[in-house]
């Protein structure tokens, strides 16, 4: 069968809808994969180099722009339903499923159209706008957290988890032991310049463990040569890089992660079983990044820094104690694998399954 995902933008919602991808065509063989975003997306990156291929729309974003840059994007917006009906219509696929990000909903708007079977997947505990709006256009809604059930019809809506990449269950949750303590940072798919500003400042009280520890740094691209310069002339072991490839492997070496409070990155966390600090983005829509990592740090599953109070001091002790007391970062390991849902793309693509064969029974 062929399937559709629709959205991206950011790692957030790509990385999820990749898992999905994954497990539909580990589900039956021949079954094929289409994914549909925008060329200013992560995705059009990151699919380059895979096997999935991908169509892109002329979607453009609204959320946080200016009341002319929301009038331009609503411009195109009868342009991108318009392409997203074209390609479904060509491609004529069993279902289309909408990951968030404002190429999703012109896909599933379309695909309405057509009559296709729908379905969307909600990563936040507090839905977007996106899918607030698609919730009454489709006939599954997939959520990550049982809290978002209240903002979803109850009779269409199915607690599974945030999907997570199978590399990432079967390779992130291995522990390869480094020789030096390891510390992973990163603040999402293109780096956080406050997580690297902090970080930096945080080298000089962090001087004493120089000889005992590392870092693996995702920086992005602006902050690149910055953060390497940092750690070169302080004489730190470090791994940086804009972007990292393999980030399952990066999981694997890591004693402690230091990241934004992102879905799709606590989910990989819950999963791989790693302690983290938290540095919640706050900007992110609805507050949803700190609500996320306050719900972990409740359980004991995390430590949070708010970026207000981020600075190399506060960075900087939070990592000294976790370093000196191995005992809480196993704790915290303990308590964050309790939130792991490593069979959530397969239980999507399962009700998937049972939706196009219930809106197209066979013989």
């Amino acid at each position: 069968m062929r399937w559709v995902i629709a959205g991206g933008g950011t790692g957030g919602h790509l990385f999820p809808a990749m898992a999905i991808a994954e497990a539909f065509l580990e589900r039956e063989e021949g079954n094929e994969i289409l994914f549909v975003g925008t060329e200013r997306g992560i995705e059009k990156r990151v699919l380059g180099n895979r096997r999935y291929p991908l169509r892109t729309i002329s979607a453009m974003p609204i959320r946080g722009k200016s009341f002319g840059e929301k009038l331009k994007s609503f411009s195109f917006l009868p342009r991108a339903i318009l392409e997203s009906y074209t390609i479904l219509k060509r491609y004529r696929p069993e279902m289309v499923i909408g990951v968030g990000g404002y190429a999703s909903g012109p896909v599933l708007l379309a695909a309405a159209l057509l009559g296709l079977p729908r379905a969307i997947h909600e990563q936040n505990i507090i839905p977007g706008a996106t899918n607030r709006l698609l919730k009454w256009w489709v006939h599954r809604i997939f959520v990550s957290f049982e809290e978002t059930k209240g903002y979803f019809p109850g009779r269409k809506t199915i607690v599974t988890g945030n999907p997570i990449r199978k590399e990432m269950i079967s390779l992130g949750s291995l522990r390869k032991k480094e020789e030096r303590f390891t510390l992973l940072i990163f603040g999402g798919s293109a780096g956080a310049h406050r997580i690297n500003v902090a970080m930096v400042q945080a080298l000089e009280p962090l001087e004493r463990l120089k000889p005992f520890i590392k870092m693996i740094h995702q920086t992005g691209r602006e902050d690149l040569e910055y953060v390497e310069r940092s750690y070169r002339e302080r004489g730190y072991e470090a791994e940086v890089t804009p972007f990292i490839q393999e980030m399952a492997l990066a999981y694997q070496k890591a004693d402690l992660v230091i990241s934004r409070a992102g879905a799709s990155t606590l989910a990989e966390l819950a999963v791989c079983g790693k302690a983290a600090i938290l540095i919640p983005y706050p900007y992110s829509a609805h507050q949803h990044q700190f609500i996320n990592a306050q719900r972990l740090m409740e359980k004991g599953a995390a430590l949070m820094i708010r970026d207000e109070c981020l600075n190399g001091s506060t960075l900087s002790q939070a990592i000294l104690q976790l370093y000196e007391h191995p005992e809480e970062r196993e704790k915290m390991e303990f308590s964050i694998r309790r939130f792991g849902r490593p069979m959530a793309a397969q239980e999507i693509v399962a009700h998937c399954y049972q939706l196009v064969q219930r809106q197209h029974p066979k013989g």
